[in-house]
């Protein structure tokens, strides 16, 4: 009998996207599981009281109830180093993994590991963010030598809203960007129905969809010492190793 994989997500609380996808994802693997715990977050913002919602405290109290469960990698299925700079996100693993003893990451660590897997340097970014937040985002890729060659951002800074933005608008947003060829195009934000799009995107364009959904997964497989090339119908990340 082939032992169980157990893959710990932590979502933000007013998310309804990621979870069904990160489930569809991950069915695709014989005897694997996604498990999930959430802490608030209502909204995306640069005011102090939208950025303290991602205190660690907060975070590693719900990554501390995936512990309970015995899951075997923990994953932090959010974009917030993207404004708050991506040393957050290193701090925040290596905080997991002292509270709980089980390896994690975040879709951010993941984006950039495969980011730097193909040394790619010039990205596109499709985003539901305020203008504010995107700039910060472009910034913060500007100081890993990441040049963002064409961006699309909602505007929207209402969490909830980032899920009913429909899956259509969405690839328009890519298509759009893609005009600037940039070597991959990034769906950052684990709120947005995108991840799902990649096959067709990718077979039509020729341009690597990195979803933030589907980065979560792939570095979680990666923590948990499974192959991400099991999973297929989600994108060609999958298979990059």
């Amino acid at each position: 009998m082939n032992q169980p994989l157990r893959l710990g997500v932590l979502t933000p609380s007013s998310n309804t996207a990621l979870e069904p996808l990160t489930s569809a994802i991950v069915q695709s693997l014989p005897g694997a599981s996604a498990h999930f715990s959430r802490f608030r977050v209502t909204e995306i913002a640069l005011d102090a009281q939208a950025l303290g919602q991602f205190d660690d405290s907060k975070i590693l109290a719900a990554a501390e109830l995936l512990a309970d469960a015995k899951v075997d990698a923990i994953g932090w299925s959010g974009t917030s180093s993207g404004w708050l700079g991506f040393d957050r996100d290193r701090q925040l693993v290596e905080r997991i993994r002292e509270r709980t003893g089980i390896p994690a990451t975040t879709a951010v660590l993941a984006l950039n590991e495969l980011l730097a897997l193909k040394d790619i340097r010039r990205i596109a970014l499709v985003t539901p963010y305020t203008a504010d937040v995107q700039q910060r985002i472009v910034d913060n890729y500007r100081t890993l030598g990441i040049e963002v060659v064409a961006e699309r951002h909602l505007g929207i800074r209402v969490n909830h809203d980032f899920g009913l933005v429909e899956p259509g608008t969405v690839r328009t947003l890519m298509d759009e960007v893609a005009e600037a060829r940039p070597q991959a195009i990034a769906t950052y934000c684990t709120n947005l129905r995108a991840a799902q799009l990649a096959e067709d995107f990718e077979r039509e364009r020729g341009i690597p969809l990195l979803d933030t959904v589907s980065t979560t997964v792939w570095g979680l497989l990666r923590a948990a010492g499974a192959s991400p090339a099991a999973i297929t119908g989600w994108g060609g990340l999958f298979r990059w190793a």
